[in-house]
């Protein structure tokens, strides 16, 4: 967590006094805005109407097959992704309304685009929904998958706002890091869970009685 941690203090420090790094960002943006249909679209992953409803499924998802588990704590995971999700709007909004850093040229005059409120929803939402499901997998193709999956999402999104123009690249980059300390503090939230099921499974795996298989 230290370096996302230090990146993110950076980038906001360079934002609120104006520094060197922020003319830099200027640049960067002239040179790969293109707003287009496409790019439109991949930033939409980001709303709320879609990623935070791709969390929910996973909420709900984990939390069913915990409880039908027997784990002692299934509601735990399920209610910290919850959690990290809520602290996105609370850390978010204020920053934006403290840094007050006014958008690209491609939008319309405004403030409070530090840093992307919708970065940090896609990181948060399609990270934690991987995060949960993961435990669930068995096959080590189908976390890969899963983990690639996610990750896309959160590029696309990414891409989509700075080629689209609505934010620039600096916003981006800073909600990655604070996405980056949420899921850190959602995956330790949530590794007794994941020992937990691990050792129900080895439990079954060796004859013990499970929810599943019963006396072997």
């Amino acid at each position: 967590m230290a370096v996302p941690t230090a990146v993110f203090a950076l980038i906001t420090w360079q934002v609120v006094t104006d520094g060197p790094l922020v003319r830099l960002d200027e640049r960067a943006s002239h040179a790969l805005v293109h707003p287009d249909r496409a790019s439109e679209l991949l930033s939409d992953l980001g709303n709320m109407q879609v990623a935070v409803v791709v969390l929910a499924i996973a909420l709900v998802c984990a939390g069913a097959r915990g409880r039908r588990a027997g784990l002692p704590r299934w509601w735990l995971p399920p209610a910290a992704g919850a959690t990290v999700m809520t602290l996105v709007p609370a850390l978010v909004v204020p920053l934006k309304e403290w840094t007050d850093r006014g958008g690209t040229p491609a939008v319309p005059p405004g403030t409070g685009y530090y840093p992307s409120g919708h970065t940090a929803t896609a990181m948060v939402a399609y990270g934690a929904a991987a995060l949960l499901l993961l435990p669930w997998l068995r096959t080590r193709r189908a976390r890969r998958g899963l983990v690639a999956g996610a990750a896309a999402l959160v590029l696309a999104v990414a891409f989509g706002l700075v080629r689209r123009g609505y934010h620039w690249p600096l916003d981006v980059v800073a909600s990655g890091c604070l996405g980056t300390v949420l899921l850190t503090l959602l995956a330790l939230a949530t590794g007794r869970a994941g020992a937990g099921l691990s050792r129900s499974r080895r439990r079954s795996s060796s004859g013990t009685p499970s929810w599943r298989s019963g006396p072997s």
